[in-house]
């Protein structure tokens, strides 16, 4: 089932009152995804307060241009990798001088899955001063679906990461 916007809105809502109260300023790197990160959270009121910017970086040479991921790291794993995600999340909050980089990558589909990346596979990483944290996940459904769980996923990661100690 497809998560709904108020779900979404919900979510970054609890996000910017977190990042906002601690005095946190975080960016993105979005593939798949498409920029509905970004949009989500700048429907949020008051988010300039914690947000800096959502790049879309769709093609490998995005990816390489305006984040920094290493050609051979494209290369060795594909964009759709933790190790990719690694770099766009450190790129994107070393670039923007943010306290907080995430960043997701995957195959929305209809096509471009392969046996091993099958439609629906999805990298997400995160930077926080000093740590990186990746992870990959599936997700059934269509690639509006796929997308929007993404996005939801990607809030709900972020939330459980900086309120649990």
């Amino acid at each position: 089932m497809i998560s709904s916007n108020k779900n979404l809105n919900q979510l970054a809502t609890k996000l910017g009152k977190y990042l906002s109260d601690n005095n946190i300023r975080i960016s993105a790197a979005e593939s798949c995804t498409g920029g509905l990160f970004g949009k989500t959270i700048t429907d949020i009121p008051g988010c300039s307060s914690w947000f800096d910017c959502s790049l879309v970086t769709y093609s490998n040479e995005a990816k390489m241009s305006f984040l920094g991921v290493k050609r051979a790291t494209l290369t060795d794993h594909g964009a759709v990798s933790e190790e990719v995600v690694r770099e766009m999340a450190e790129g994107v909050s070393h670039r923007s001088s943010t306290e907080i980089g995430v960043a997701v990558s995957g195959i929305a589909g209809p096509k471009g899955g392969t046996r091993l990346k099958p439609v629906g596979t999805v990298c997400f990483g995160f930077n926080y001063p000093e740590t990186t944290k990746t992870f990959t996940k599936f997700f059934d459904g269509n690639r509006e679906e796929i997308r929007t769980l993404s996005t939801e996923f990607l809030l709900v990661q972020l939330l459980v990461y900086l309120t649990t100690d």
